[in-house]
């Protein structure tokens, strides 16, 4: 591991009064590593025009003895779709959109469900999670992994009911910055990752982070992804390396596909803030007026109410600009989004007030040293008194686990001893989403099993649950289960397949809920 103080020749803003990173921060961040159990992670934190913090700790591959270091990448979930916003504002710089074009004068042929939300989404409407479909809506067009080209899932989209009307409340979605990135290759000519690669990755400096699979899995120096399936539910049970190449179809890169370093990440936030300006007074990666945009709240999100334990964390405000979450943290704005990519999290947060940001990544699932550390880094900006926050977020997560277990363990305690219905080979065939595609039920050796035909290696055996229901667990472990109900018409044939998630924590992009499979002769 090697700590690595960069400093650049920008001038401190007037007025404002840094403090140094907390007192043996260092030693903090790696005692809290090894009691959490993550294997390794990444902390850059960038105060006025210095960076004074960029090191790595830990390892990139549990087991083995290769130090994370502050070049070493990691994949940054959706922290990156703030990257995709600086790629449209480049565009809008240039004269090329506006944010409040529509799409389809951008993009010709996209559609939505509702025409008239197709003629009247912009693309501001694109970045800010109020076009009305459901939390995740259309996540598993690309999770865990796809077959669909970007071309492909964006024509899908389409077929996705919606959850509200239009503009009417917020509700975080992936596939729409999908469309974004289409959109930057119908106005660009280049595709969504040679445009992020070119005019955003190598004008800011950031060396060493990458925007397409091949040359993230090309470079030496890359954290490898880790996650918890052995304890009875995703993030519960033994820390252990997943398969990094089963991480999010590249399609949905515009909404979290790249890979940044930790000095890279000090660079990016550099840019951020200082209104666009590249670090070095070496000129603009964006204007000033676009870098407004992309802070200026739009939609306001639901505050929940926390357990008394994080209650101080709660924000009196909370909102969504573009690509970015505003909140207040005890009277002050805070500029921040969090990113998750299976077996890895990452947190960008900025304090403009105190001309102060930092990044935390990790190649695990364990968020609550994320968001541990980022309060933690929050008070000691703030000069507020410390709070072992981990610690109280790892308590939180125990108790969540403990639920969510008990929740399971009550749902197998008495299934139904009826059903099924059928002989089990009237309950194969092949079973459509109009957005999703296909599955096909089949029966080996007197057992059934489902296959999901758009998504690589998702397949699994169906066991008898109760009535019609099966659940699946899929042969790939760190696929969520599903139940798997099988509705019947008046002639006793299947008339619809549907699925619900079998944990209670399962991530929202496991979207089985908005399925519902018709048999093929039916759907043509």
């Amino acid at each position: 591991m090697k700590q690595i103080i960069l400093a650049t020749a920008l001038t401190v803003a007037s007025g404002v009064v840094f403090a140094a990173p907390p007192k043996d921060f260092a030693g903090r961040v790696e005692r809290a590593r090894t009691i959490v159990g993550v294997p390794g992670m990444a902390v850059a934190i960038l105060e006025g025009d210095t960076v004074t913090f960029a090191k790595g700790f830990g390892v990139k591959v549990i087991g083995r003895r290769d130090p994370v270091d502050a070049d070493t990448i990691f994949p940054t979930g959706s922290t990156g779709k703030a990257v995709t916003v600086a790629a449209l504002g480049i565009l809008v710089d240039q004269g090329k959109i506006g944010w409040d074009d529509r799409v389809t004068d951008r993009l010709p042929g996209f559609q939505m469900y509702d025409p008239w939300v197709t003629r009247e989404i912009t693309i501001r409407d694109l970045l800010v999670h109020r076009s009305g479909l459901g939390l995740g809506a259309g996540d598993l067009l690309f999770v865990p992994r796809t077959h669909l080209s970007r071309a492909e899932s964006v024509r899908r989209l389409r077929y996705i009911k919606p959850a509200t009307s239009f503009r009417n409340g917020f509700a975080y979605d992936n596939v729409l910055y999908m469309v974004a990135g289409q959109l930057i290759e119908s106005v660009s000519g280049e595709s969504w990752e040679q445009f992020t690669a070119e005019h955003v990755l190598k004008p800011a400096g950031m060396l060493h982070a990458t925007s397409d699979s091949e040359s993230r899995f090309a470079a030496v120096n890359r954290a490898q992804p880790h996650g918890r399936l052995d304890g009875g539910l995703r993030g519960t049970g033994t820390q252990e390396l997943l398969n990094e190449r089963d991480e999010l179809g590249r399609s949905a890169a515009p909404a979290g596909g790249l890979a940044v370093s930790a000095n890279d990440m000090a660079r990016w936030l550099s840019i951020q803030l200082h209104d666009g300006e590249l670090p070095g007074h070496s000129g603009r990666l964006f204007s000033e007026s676009a870098h407004t945009q992309m802070w200026n709240p739009v939609v306001p999100l639901p505050i929940s109410a926390l357990p008394d334990a994080l209650k101080a964390t709660q924000p009196s405000f909370n909102s969504y600009a573009l690509g970015w979450d505003i909140m207040s943290y005890r009277g002050t704005k805070v500029v921040w989004h969090s990113g998750a990519v299976f077996g890895f999290l990452t947190a960008v947060v900025l304090i403009p007030d105190r001309h102060v940001g930092f990044s935390i990544q990790i190649n695990s699932e364990d968020g609550e040293i994320i968001r541990g550390l980022m309060y933690e880094l929050l008070d000691h900006y703030l000069a507020l008194p410390y709070t072992d926050w981990v610690t109280r977020y790892q308590a939180e997560k125990k108790r969540q686990v403990s639920e969510a277990l008990a929740a399971l363990k009550a749902q197998k305690a008495e299934p139904a001893a009826v059903g099924p219905s059928l002989p089990l080979e009237r309950y194969t065939g092949t079973f459509a989403d109009a957005w999703y595609g296909n599955i096909e039920v089949t029966a080996v050796d007197g057992k059934l099993r489902i296959d999901f035909k758009s998504t690589p290696r998702m397949a699994g055996a169906l066991e008898h649950w109760q009535y019609d229901t099966f659940v699946t667990h899929l042969d790939d472990k760190s696929i969520e289960p599903a139940y798997v109900t099988f509705g019947l018409g008046p002639d006793g044939g299947i008339e619809r397949v549907t699925m619900k998630p079998v944990s209670p924590l399962a991530d929202f992009s496991y979207d089985y809920k908005d399925l519902t499979f018709v048999p093929v002769s039916k759907a043509q």
